[in-house]
């Protein structure tokens, strides 16, 4: 037997658009392309989206590479590529299911919005990130719109005996999804935040009172916001690095942010990618070290 491929591409193919929310669509993506796919099981597991361009021409994709990346054919324009988590995946029936947050403008917003059955875009290999040491007895879940779908994943495989509380912020009322969630899982709707006012994330985990017990805390939202939680978690709470995960899913004024960022002098952007080169170094005291830089150019 053939060893399976750890980051292959797949073509897929719209087979369903679900419009859940006013700011939420759900599309489904099935086809031979799903064949092998290897998804990690993980919650709030992420892959890259493979899109085309502009409109809903099919994009070319790329092959993977031996280091786990990717390359496009030689004189062919990439793709432009989008991380989104997986809401769920149907190995028997191959079925892929995405959530996408919809607004005005942004190009996986205004693809989402557009697609319709037969479409076709690329998608890779998934990973997760939620690692919950063995033995916990509580979990925090809190989310802004972009991590609802984890969020919620997450909270559907709850282990069981875990008490689990989970909290998301969506812009308004009529965000608010019914979901059944096993009986140890806790859910509360907050209003605001999303791009449309400051967001409560921070907020919430701050006012929250952790057990003595041992627990575990995953949060997801606006990279500013998710900063102000990491510190909080791990310099002033002094959390080991094992009991949270703290994800920026999104940036506020991103285009604003990334001309900041390619204006920054060459030595520091180039200090910034090689402090994840050295595969010795705790990853928590790289990002330490990495949002203090930012920090110190105003970003």
């Amino acid at each position: 037997m053939s060893r399976p491929e750890v980051n292959r591409v797949h073509r897929v193919e719209v087979v369903e658009v679900e419009r859940l929310t006013p700011g939420m669509v759900r599309i489904v993506f099935a086809g031979d392309g799903l064949e092998g796919f290897l998804s990690s099981g993980v919650g709030d597991e992420y892959l890259r989206l493979f899109l085309p361009k502009t409109g809903h021409e099919e994009p070319v994709l790329p092959s993977p590479t031996e280091d786990g990346y990717w390359e496009f054919p030689d004189g062919v324009d990439s793709t432009e590529v989008r991380t989104y988590t997986v809401r769920s995946w149907d190995a028997v029936f191959g079925r892929l299911v995405i959530d996408f947050v919809v607004h005005e403008g942004g190009i996986a917003a205004t693809w989402a919005l557009g697609a319709r059955p037969g479409h076709i875009v690329g998608v890779n290999t998934p990973r997760g990130l939620y690692d919950p040491p063995e033995g916990i007895r509580w979990q925090l879940l809190v989310a802004d719109a972009t991590g609802l779908p984890a969020a919620l994943r997450l909270a559907e495989q709850a282990p069981a005996g875990v008490r689990t509380r989970v909290v998301l912020e969506v812009g308004e009322p009529a965000d608010e999804q019914h979901v059944d969630l096993p009986a140890d899982v806790e859910l509360t709707w907050v209003h605001g935040g999303n791009g449309h006012g400051p967001s409560r994330v921070e907020d919430i985990v701050r006012a929250s009172e952790f057990p003595r017990e041992p627990g575990y805390v995953w949060v997801a939202g606006e990279t500013r916001v998710t900063r102000g939680v990491r510190k909080h978690l791990r310099h002033e709470l002094r959390l080991p690095s094992t009991a949270y995960k703290v994800v920026g899913y999104w940036t506020a004024n991103s285009e604003q942010w990334s001309e900041r960022f390619e204006a920054l002098p060459d030595t520091v952007r180039k200090q910034l990618s090689a402090m994840w080169d050295d595969e010795t170094r705790d990853v928590e005291e790289v990002e330490d070290e990495y949002e203090a830089t930012l920090e110190a150019h105003g970003l």
